[in-house]
């Protein structure tokens, strides 16, 4: 229907001549009908486990991604080898399963359910899983299977992690693994939540910040080589770096971004992330549009990146108080910027407001760089020896010790943290607020640079 009434706007604005603004609502319905359309070829699905919910049974399958451990429990991704269905698993810690492992289970099948005021289905139903089964009795049939290249990597990672452990005692460890390479048997559950007290769980979560920094290490180490060659294994290794680190929604909009930026040098153009950004945002709503709808951590992403592309450049220019030194009146628009920006969103998604999240991320955020660049050579020596691994674990040790004694110290406080929530109306309000002021923003700027 909307895809009708987009070509019948189009229509009328060409045969009848008709405003500009009706060929703009025409794009629009036209835009959200195929939307639409898509939205329903991804979740039609048919299988033969639909009426065996309820019952107990037994398939095999191969787990299809990188096992998520948590403490007291792992969640596996199988699917199925006859039906090609995915079910998530949640079973015991050990034995310990691996990515490509093909596996026997036998248990109750179900649906997952809602739990509190978050919609796990929905969650789960955006990477098509819509069957989970818990603790069943899970055999090894045969190991080594699925992509030899994801193998390969997810086993490096697990030897980075491995390597940061025997020269980084806990929970610095676990932190440098979620800081590093997004691991995600990174941190204990009572670290975590100190972390979202304090408006600081995105640390730990790689983003664009996390890549940018992998794809000029990688540009940096290849100077002596040919341009174009540099370009091309700086693309490779972040290709691989989002692989090893489980492709995330955020890893692979930053990926995506990094990627066309190292693009644009290579052939002289100016890179505007502004298109980078929907270009990445299309590509990976056009392949899986739940996401748009369901992944929260997309969602933030997004949000985050736009405040430091409009919002970011103002509010540094209102901290001239601030040194320039060491990039400190950077970090702290960003902060500030993005703090403002994602706000309303996290009332109205997770109903908790940290009071003191831009304290925490000031005294914290500019020596994320200096300890991920340590904890990448702790971990990245720790493959030719331990001996020389570990000066670099020190000093690692040492920054992410004061980065977490931050942390510590502000969850503790009584009035670190306080539940509130928000209704989507409210937040959509906001939000619409802040396009407005945004606008005018830009049209200050450009109308003091027309007057130049």
């Amino acid at each position: 229907m909307f895809i009708f009434l987009g070509l019948l706007l189009f229509g009328l604005f060409y045969i009848l001549k008709f405003q500009k603004f009706v060929l703009f609502i025409g794009l629009f319905f036209f835009a959200l009908g195929l939307g639409i359309l898509r939205y329903g070829i991804k979740d039609a699905r048919e299988t033969a486990l639909e009426g065996q919910i309820g019952s107990k049974i037994v398939v095999s399958g191969t787990i299809i991604e990188e096992p998520d451990e948590k403490e007291n429990y792992t969640r596996l991704i199988l699917e199925t080898d006859k039906a090609e269905t995915k079910i998530l698993l949640t079973g015991r810690r050990y034995p310990i399963f691996h990515y490509g492992d093909k596996v026997e289970v036998s248990g109750i099948l179900r649906k997952p359910e809602k739990f509190s005021d978050f919609d796990w289905p929905a969650y789960l139903a955006k990477d098509d899983i819509y069957f989970e089964m818990i603790y069943p009795q899970t055999k090894l049939l045969q190991g080594k299977g699925g992509s030899r290249l994801r193998r390969q990597l997810f086993s490096i990672k697990e030897k980075f992690i491995d390597n940061l452990s025997k020269v980084i005692p806990e929970p610095d460890a676990g932190y440098l693994a979620g800081l590093t390479i997004g691991g995600k048997k990174a941190m204990s559950k009572d670290l975590q939540e100190e972390f979202r007290r304090t408006g600081i769980i995105h640390v730990v979560v790689l983003s664009g910040y996390n890549v940018t920094i992998i794809a000029n290490v990688i540009m940096q180490a290849l100077k002596g080589l040919p341009f174009f060659v540099g370009i091309g294994f700086g693309i490779l290794g972040i290709l691989f770096f989002a692989l090893m680190a489980g492709a995330s929604a955020t890893v692979v909009r930053a990926s995506i971004m990094a990627g066309f930026a190292l693009l644009a040098r290579a052939t002289g153009r100016v890179y505007q992330i502004t298109i980078a950004l929907l270009v990445a945002g299309f590509l990976m709503i056009l392949h899986n549009p739940k996401i748009l709808r369901f992944d929260t951590s997309f969602q933030l992403s997004f949000l985050a990146t736009l405040a430091l592309i409009y919002f970011s450049p103002s509010v540094e220019k209102k901290l001239s108080f601030i040194p320039k030194k060491f990039h400190l009146r950077e970090i702290a628009g960003a902060t500030i910027s993005t703090q403002i920006f994602v706000f309303p969103f996290l009332l109205y998604k997770m109903g908790m407001f940290s009071v003191v999240s831009l304290p925490v991320n000031l005294l914290v955020l500019f020596f994320v760089p200096i300890t991920m660049f340590f904890g990448f050579l702790a971990g990245g020596l720790g493959f030719i020896s331990g001996f020389l691994a570990v000066p670099f674990g020190w000093i690692a040790y040492a920054f992410s010790s004061y980065e977490l004694w931050v942390v510590t110290l502000f969850s503790k406080l009584p009035f670190a943290a306080f539940n509130i929530s928000i209704p989507f109306w409210l937040t959509l309000f906001i939000y619409i607020g802040y396009a407005v002021l945004l606008f005018k923003l830009n049209k200050d700027k450009k109308y003091a640079l027309d007057k130049k």
